[in-house]
């Protein structure tokens, strides 16, 4: 008895079953076999053998590192070139060449496995020669440029959107950056598409959402299905993407004194803005003297009214509203100058109040929360820009002046990073240019200024995915500032793309109108014989019928001769032939005497009894001759 080797048993096995194989399908086996690898003993191996690899250089570079503290002389130096050359040490982070103690199995190319090298390490092979210096002054460079915010302006390429002609007065990006929309003076609403645009730059839909009423603001929900429209109306307007109607908010009592009951806005709105946090709830302030909150599922009441006073507690009019960054805070700037900010819950009383934030009398015509929700900027209509701290509102942290501000909505907003700190300037008719100026952050310096166009710059916006500035003003025009290295999509999308050329079918079929019978499918068929179409047209009894004759004395066949079948012609032709002669008004009222006589028929019957007989004089024979003689001997020579 033997006892054979495992493997052998296998192979006999495998044997057997070629012979089953041979005997069933006619042939005795599928070919070569796969290879099967036992991966857990490779990375193990892989493992080992990079800790060796590690703990090696390590060890030599700390071995050189000792000699070069002991400061041992030159020969040594030179003795140990050759061994360096032989084994030269490796970058940082690099596994060292494949030496004679390495596996032939593992990569010499490949990364260091392992934790990162300590920086003395690295400092010593920058002083045998490494050309790292480089690399560190580039990354030295690159970080004094992320310090410096100026440079990240991106204003190095622009796009200009035609509007229209008249004031560009409120300007709103969607979260993702892809639609622009633009209102203004001109009642319009264009809504722009930058994916979809090319080089002509032409707005994808135009309307008027308010009719004859200024667009005031405009801005899109954080989600960006639906855009806010505040105008010069009463009752704002919330519209979806492709500019449809979603609510309209109602409209309050005017007679009302106090407008907490008033279901909505009595006068015309001033602005309005989405909440932050909430997609379904926005703000707006308006000329009656309150700011309301809006539920966009309940337009038919407002959610809370909140009511600036002043200091002898009077009515005052909000010109601008907007919320925190956290949506916990709602602010309005209001005409008297003061900036009053009230929590979002408590309606009755103001938690932050400047009271003479600008000059009383001047419209603060924005207010602008920062990202961080510490800082609140504001333009005034007083030509200021100033940033206050709401820790400590009592006095501004710092203050701009020489702003000129001739519009009640131009804008201030700070830029992504929150660094900068941006706003519009105006100038009048042929005066000057209108300017973008930036202001740092923390010296309020004039960091930076751009020159948009010879009017007013009223709305500007920094948005922050695509880094791109977007600036209305008051000329009609929408510009958009970009940077090709800097910014993201965008204006970007469509500068690239060239002008769709009219195809030459359309430019000619554009002249003509064509009336849809002349369309082949309404076209009657034409006939080929001409005899069929005799026999139709017999049988037709308008096509078929005899004309008629002409009349032959006075009237035959129901027809009136030449007077026609009318009543008016009867009358008309009765009234040319009567030839009685009513010359003498006595003779034409006897005539009818003896009818009335014998057949009274109106007055006679019910005066009969009453009714005195007439009494007519007769004419004496003079004076029937001298009716006789002719004129000629009655007249005086």
């Amino acid at each position: 008895f033997e006892i054979m080797d495992p493997s052998k048993m296998e192979k006999v096995d495998k044997m057997s079953e070629d012979g089953d194989i041979a005997s069933v399908m006619g042939f005795s086996g599928f070919g070569k076999k796969a290879r099967t690898f036992d991966l857990e003993a490779i990375f193990e191996q892989t493992r080992r053998t990079a800790i060796e690899r590690s703990q090696h250089v390590l060890e030599e570079r700390q071995r050189a590192l000792e000699q070069e503290e002991e400061g041992e002389s030159s020969t040594s130096v030179q003795t140990s070139a050759p061994s360096q050359k032989q084994n030269p040490a490796p970058p940082p982070f690099k596994k060292p060449q494949s030496d004679s103690s390495g596996s032939s199995d593992s990569d010499s190319d490949s990364d260091l496995v392992g934790p990162p090298l300590p920086r003395q390490y690295s400092d010593e092979h920058m002083k045998q020669g490494d050309t790292g210096s480089d690399d560190d002054e580039e990354e030295d460079a690159s970080d004094a440029e992320e310090d410096n915010p100026v440079r990240k302006i991106p204003d190095s390429h622009e796009i200009t959107l035609q509007h229209g002609n008249k004031t560009v007065s409120a300007l709103a990006l969607d979260p993702s950056g892809a639609r622009l929309v633009t209102g203004g003076y001109d009642y319009d609403v264009k809504f722009w598409d930058f994916a979809g645009m090319d080089q002509a730059l032409q707005a994808f839909r135009s309307l008027q959402p308010c009719e004859c009423h200024q667009i005031k603001s405009l801005q899109y929900s954080i989600t960006g299905d639906v855009v806010l429209v505040a105008s010069g109306n009463a009752q704002a307007k919330v519209l979806d993407r492709d500019g449809f109607n979603v609510m309209e908010c109602i409209k309050g009592d005017q007679y009302i004194v106090d407008m907490v009951n008033t279901k909505g806005h009595t006068a015309m709105l001033n602005g309005g803005c989405w909440h932050p946090k909430i997609k379904e709830e926005f703000m707006t302030c308006s000329n009656d003297g309150t700011v309301r909150t809006w539920d966009v599922k309940s337009e038919k009441q407002h959610k809370s009214v909140f009511k600036p006073r002043s200091f002898q507690g009077k009515k005052v009019v909000p010109t601008c509203c907007t919320y925190s960054r956290d949506g916990k805070l709602i602010a309005a700037g209001c005409q008297d100058g003061t900036i009053q900010i009230w929590d979002r819950n408590l309606s009755v009383h103001t938690k932050f109040h400047c009271r003479q934030a600008h000059i009383p009398g001047s419209d603060t015509s924005c207010l602008a929360f920062s990202y961080d929700g510490k800082t609140l900027a504001s333009r005034g209509g007083d030509d200021t820009l100033k940033m206050w701290d709401i820790r400590n509102f009592r006095q501004p942290v710092n203050a701009a002046t020489g702003l000129t501000n001739y519009f009640a909505m131009t804008d201030c907003c700070f830029s992504p990073d929150d660094k900068l700190l941006i706003t519009g300037t105006s100038v009048k008719k042929d005066e000057g240019n209108g300017k973008l100026a930036f202001f740092d952050r923390m010296s309020f310096e004039k960091v930076h200024e751009i020159e948009v166009t010879n009017a007013s710059v009223i709305r500007c916006l920094w948005h922050p995915k695509l880094n791109q500035i977007m600036v209305g003003t008051g000329n009609g025009l929408a510009k958009v500032y970009y940077d090709p290295i800097k910014s993201h999509r965008g204006a970007m999308l469509c500068v690239v793309k060239s002008k769709r050329k009219d195809k030459h079918a359309e430019a000619l079929t554009q002249d003509y109108i064509i009336t849809p019978h002349a369309l082949p499918m309404f076209r009657e068929a034409r006939q080929r014989s001409t005899r069929k179409q005799l026999e139709k047209d017999r049988l037709d009894p308008k096509k078929s019928h005899k004309p008629e004759p002409p009349v032959a004395g006075p009237g035959r066949g129901g027809r009136v001769a030449a007077h026609g079948g009318t009543l008016s012609s009867f009358i008309v032709k009765n009234i040319a032939l009567d030839k009685t002669d009513d010359s003498n008004p006595r003779q034409a009222i006897l005539r009818h005497a003896k009818e009335a006589a014998e057949n009274p028929f109106w007055v006679a019957p019910a005066y009969k009894k009453t009714q005195p007989k007439p009494l007519f004089a007769e004419e004496s024979d003079e004076d029937e001759e001298a009716e006789k003689e002719p004129e000629w001997k009655k007249r005086k020579i």
